[in-house]
């Protein structure tokens, strides 16, 4: 759940969030432009554009610090004077009251963590490394804040009597709850000790993040000739030449990183040898002993999180996070990996072998000694395999998925026959980047749902992967209708080239765009509960059903066409791709579980448990073994130096896509056993649970679009892990 008194930093669905917390002492001091009425701050009044979309054209970097520091004075004046008031405990002089403060420094947060995470620079690192704790303190100040708990106390025990709707109940639960996570009911003692680690690991959490970007930037891998980049389109070549000049390598070539351990040159390049300077660049990354080494900071951050759960009653800081999730319990997530990771890792391994016998089969053909398999050959042969059993490549695809092609006539398209909506682009709105694009979004009755941000290209101030966040959230009590944006890590072309995608980032736009839906259909009357604020282990669910309709037949018909001719995708094609989508997926689940599980161990292990910083990838390489997802030839998605979602909000979390999928499976199979891409589907799942945002619990919300309690046999024939399944299985859990 987003906390409104978390300062609605933008950090909800952010893989690199810090923890916030610090001393009681908040940072009180205003600039001179703070205390000028008349400033021109953009921050300190709504902004009058549409919708209040952000007005990037007069924010200034020059702008953060004071409405940061005006905006935590302002609400801490706020909060005194709800704490402090004489009369009576209500909902409407302490609930509402609460969710009506910090709009200056909501503003302000919310924009600034935005623009770190899409575009940052040195002056925007500097500013969330100083403010990192005083925004931690500030959270503090007031969550920690007795006279306020007490208010909440009161009207927490006198809930049932209040005259309030279901929704407004609910509120009241969730600050209390809120409260007493944050360590309300602990002893002054306790509470002093849960701020110095609050602030230490906000400073440190973004510190990590920091150094993760800084260190996919610096192990871009450099090569000398265009001979060694044979088996890369000549695209792709010269995107690598415009990457080493932009670094006055000019003559060279540079190939980028992206986060995760996979990189995806790796599936075309015909050079053995760069394919492994490539993987090894990749898995080194935060453990190399260098200025971005992220070992110690994995140490402390863990010994903290693992206190803080100690202080607050909980055995560990797993149990500490599950216990508000829908999961509940460390026990319950671990029954369900544990369930599947055998399966998987005996798919990956048959899958394995595949790879090994076309490798001596070429070797053989060749007159030349066969290798063995490694995971710098995995991608690469994966497509050979693939072309030999399928009689197609994934190069044979791109041709057909343009990108604005894909955004419009298929994410789009399908949005519009399940739902109804309608999309413009406009050009009159403000950008933060140029590579932006901005849509206004309809109803079918023509009135305005929101307005949708699309920022598809990688590029060095942006973080790896790809999310959605939100600039203005949807709310009844202030009128606000939302602003959000969805962030791809497209390779850009080089200037007048078209984008082509690959499978992958075509059903990734699916998926975060999922997340958009959920954001803009929002339709509650309190922030606190807007758009995606669930259960993390919940707010995959509705962007994994909308990766259903990239490959349903009306939609991929309406978009898969030659970027050059238009031409359909051959049918012949099209029935590849479907007859393949379950290809390669015991690589892509056991890597994601390889993830999924090292999160639980870091997080169910006490302090005392926990390795120093020359331990870290010890302890990496136990758990794994211990899990028995130790595969060699498949490393998880991400190892933990770089594993930026648990340092960030999916601590403890990032199982949460698989039991999403649970869910998103058995959803699934509901549109398709009640007539699949309709108007009255699109309804249902809409009113019944996209537009509820937390309003109401997750799993009732579940129910309540379903009819059922969630059943696990879709997700396990789905993942190829029954008994009748073969080794073949989606993944979709497995790319993000």
């Amino acid at each position: 759940m987003k906390h409104p008194l978390a300062l609605a930093l933008a950090v909800a669905l952010s893989a690199t969030a810090p923890t916030y917390a610090k001393t009681p002492k908040a940072d009180t001091s205003v600039s001179a432009q703070a205390q000028q009425p008349n400033s021109v701050n953009p921050f300190f009044s709504d902004s009058t554009l549409p919708l209040h979309y952000p007005q990037f054209d007069k924010i200034k970097d020059a702008d953060f610090a004071p409405a940061f520091d005006a905006g935590m004075a302002e609400q801490l004046k706020e909060i005194d004077a709800i704490a402090n008031n004489s009369a009576k405990p209500t909902f409407d002089n302490t609930i509402i009251a609460m969710e009506k403060s910090g709009r200056t420094l909501g503003r302000a947060t919310t924009v600034f963590f935005n623009l770190v995470g899409t575009d940052t620079n040195p002056t925007r690192e500097k500013l969330q490394a100083t403010y990192a704790p005083k925004f931690s303190a500030h959270r503090d100040a007031i969550n920690l804040n007795a006279k306020l708990f007490a208010r909440v106390k009161a009207l927490y025990d006198t809930r049932d009597s209040l005259g309030l709707d279901a929704q407004g109940v609910r509120l009241v639960e969730r600050y209390y709850t809120d409260f007493v996570r944050s360590g309300a009911n602990l002893s002054e003692a306790d509470k002093t000790r849960t701020k110095a680690i609050n602030s230490e690991l906000a400073a440190l959490g973004t510190k990590f993040s920091q150094n993760v970007l800084a260190e996919v930037n610096d192990s871009a891998i450099v090569v000398d000739t265009k001979e060694e980049l044979d088996g890369l389109t000549d695209e792709q070549i010269a995107s690598a030449a415009e990457a080493a000049k932009a670094r006055k390598l000019d003559g060279k070539y540079v190939i980028a990183l992206l986060n995760t351990t996979g990189q995806p040159p790796e599936a075309s390049l015909t050079n053995r040898a760069l394919r492994e300077r490539l993987h090894k660049a990749s898995v080194a990354r935060g453990s190399r002993g260098n200025a971005y080494d992220n070992t110690a900071i994995v140490s402390q951050v863990t010994k903290l999180r693992a206190e803080r759960a100690k202080i607050m009653g909980y055995p560990n800081y797993a149990a500490y996070v599950l216990d508000d999730e829908t999961a509940k319990s460390p026990e319950a997530v671990n029954k369900m990996l544990g369930q599947l990771a055998p399966a998987a890792v005996a798919n990956a391994e048959r899958e394995g072998a595949d790879l090994q016998a076309m490798i001596d089969k070429e070797q053989k053909a060749k007159g030349q000694p066969t290798f063995k398999l490694e995971p710098w050959d995995w991608s690469f042969y994966t497509e050979k395999v693939r072309q030999e059993k399928y009689a197609f490549d994934e190069s044979q695809l791109k041709p057909y998925f343009e990108m604005k092609n894909v955004l419009e006539n298929g994410v789009f398209f399908a949005a519009g026959q399940l739902y109804g909506l309608k999309f413009k682009q406009r050009t009159d709105l403000p950008k933060y980047h140029a590579d932006t694009w901005v849509y206004d979004v309809f109803n079918e009755d023509g009135s305005q749902l929101a307005i949708f941000i699309f920022d598809p290209y990688a590029r060095s101030s942006k973080r790896g992967g790809a999310w959605m966040n939100s600039y203005v959230d949807q709310s009844g009590l202030t009128g606000f209708k939302p602003v959000v944006a969805n962030h791809l890590n497209i390779p850009k072309p080089s200037d007048g080239k078209p984008t082509l995608m690959t499978w992958d980032e075509v059903t990734t736009a699916f998926h975060e765009f999922g997340h958009a839906l959920h954001g803009m259909f929002s339709n509650v009357e309190y922030p606190y509960f807007s758009g995606t604020s669930v259960p993390r282990d919940f707010v995959e669910y509705p962007s994994q059903v909308n990766e259903m309709w990239a490959d349903w037949p009306s939609i991929l018909a309406n978009y898969a066409k030659h970027y050059q001719t238009g031409a359909a995708m051959p049918k012949e094609l099209l029935d590849k791709v479907l007859a393949s989508s379950k290809f390669n997926q015991g690589f892509a689940t056991t890597e994601y579980l390889g993830s999924a599980m090292l999160d639980q161990n870091w997080h169910q292990a006490t302090a005392s448990q926990l390795p120093a910083a020359n331990g870290v990838m010890g302890f990496e390489a136990t758990a794994l073994k211990k899990d028995g997802v130790n595969f060699y030839a498949v490393p998880p998605r991400y190892r933990t130096p770089y594993f930026s979602h648990i340092m960030g909000g999916y601590a403890a979390g990032y199982y949460a896509y698989i039991w999403s999928e649970v869910l998103d499976a058995n959803s699934v199979e509901w549109f398709k056993e009640n007539g699949g891409l309709t108007r009255k589907n699109g309804d249902h799942f809409r009113q019944s649970l996209l537009s509820q945002g937390g309003s109401v619990d997750a799993l009732q919300l579940f129910r309540n679009f379903a009819g059922h309690d969630p059943k696990i046999e879709p997700l396990l024939e789905k993942r190829g892990l029954t008994a009748t399944s073969g080794s073949e299985a989606t993944g979709k859990a497995a790319k993000k």
